[in-house]
């Protein structure tokens, strides 16, 4: 896991102007050096950190919660599924011990929150949108529930799109094969991989073409300044990942309410 990328890719997340593929800034060095002393100063105040509210959406096995609750911040983490609740909290005794505190975790639809308006100041996600049923509903309740200037960064890919290109059938199996003359684990066959595709058939995203469709949505709901980092992958994943991933890269749309 590189831990140290994501916890990075977060903070610049939650405390940047810009963070995307379209940021039109970077050549000018003096804005650049305000940015990152902003960045440097916010993210190492344990005052700040207490007072920042982050809503952590299909939390699975806690991968968000436990790096975010190591560096100090307040974490509540949801899912629907109990059994995924109770890995995520296990996890976190396991891994980050009394910092576990950190996190509340809660049992929560994540297309119908029980959340008053307006009571995060980021929302974050991760391999979530894709196999949800109606996740144009998600991001609607998504931004009902972001404070107005809060920030969304939603990570995800356009998985299992192979199902239904015969391109993206061949960059897959070219993947499987590349897996295997490293020796590594296969992430797909790691999983119930007969499972996972019935669900990506049954579920709209599927074969949909992503970030756009994200973009279109989000402009629609009213999101401000949204920004697409294509290359995201890049920078969070590891070497065995990008190996396993490499025909499905991770994006990352990041929106302000």
């Amino acid at each position: 896991m590189q831990k140290k990328a994501w916890l990075e890719t977060l903070e610049r997340g939650f405390f940047g102007k810009r963070s995307g593929k379209n940021e039109d800034s970077e050549n000018n060095s003096v804005e650049k050096e305000v940015f990152e002393e902003e960045f440097s100063e916010k993210q190492h105040t344990d005052k700040y950190k207490d007072h920042l509210r982050i809503l952590d959406i299909g939390t699975g096995p806690g991968f968000f919660p436990m790096i975010l609750a190591e560096a100090g911040y307040h974490v509540t983490a949801i899912d629907y599924t109990p059994g995924m609740l109770e890995k995520a909290a296990e996890n976190a005794a396991k891994f980050i011990g009394e910092k576990s505190r950190n996190i509340e975790f809660k049992r929560m639809d994540a297309q119908a929150l029980e959340f008053e308006d307006e009571s995060f100041d980021v929302i974050i996600s991760r391999n979530l949108t894709w196999n949800l049923p109606h996740p144009e509903m998600a991001y609607k309740e998504w931004l009902r529930v972001l404070k107005k200037g809060g920030k969304l960064l939603n990570f995800d890919a356009n998985w299992y799109g192979y199902l239904y290109d015969d391109k993206k059938r061949e960059a897959y199996e070219n993947d499987r094969k590349n897996v295997e003359k490293g020796s590594l684990d296969d992430h797909y066959l790691c999983t119930d991989i007969d499972r996972m595709e019935k669900i990506a058939l049954q579920v709209p995203l599927s074969e949909t073409k992503r970030p756009g469709w994200d973009v279109k949505v989000l402009e629609a709901l009213g999101a401000a300044q949204i920004q697409v980092n294509e290359d995201i992958w890049q920078q969070v994943w590891s070497e065995e990942e990008k190996l396993n991933y490499g025909s499905t890269p991770m994006f990352m749309v990041e929106a302000v309410k």
